[in-house]
């Protein structure tokens, strides 16, 4: 008898931990069906301070992260956008973007990798100071 009445809650036991799985993979399956298009194309949103002078462009994302910026009609958009908050050619503005990273080419100087912008959502005034020193010739 007592074989049987143990036989029993194991046999409880295991189902009821099969159909608590599968409404597991249920729940996470119908969280990843509701992404939104934005949160699934490969895309990274940055945020940094973004610079273009002299032909190159930069993405310092954070104090240890910077990027070079791949040169295209889109970095050319937000280099327009951005003239209006730099007082000199030099100066960099904050930037909110999405974008893809890639790694630079192996015959090519610059940092490792890249972001190709594919969005620009925000663009304003830095908010850290430019420390650059100035020489001027009289």
């Amino acid at each position: 008898m007592k074989n049987v009445v143990l036989l029993l809650v194991f046999f409880i036991a295991v189902t009821s931990c099969k159909n608590n799985s599968k409404s597991e993979k249920k729940d996470s399956m119908s969280v990843q069906d509701e992404k939104t298009a934005k949160q699934s194309d490969g895309l990274v949103l940055m945020k940094g301070e973004f610079v273009y002078f002299d032909g190159a462009a930069v993405l310092q994302a954070n104090s240890s992260s910077i990027y070079g910026v791949v040169i295209n009609e889109k970095m050319h958009e937000l280099d327009k956008m951005a003239q209006q908050f730099k007082t000199d050619p030099t100066d960099y503005v904050s930037v909110e973007i999405r974008g893809k990273i890639i790694p630079k080419p192996d015959n090519e100087e610059g940092w490792p990798y890249r972001v190709d912008i594919k969005e620009i959502l925000k663009v304003s005034k830095s908010q850290t100071e430019n420390e650059v020193i100035k020489l001027e010739s009289e």
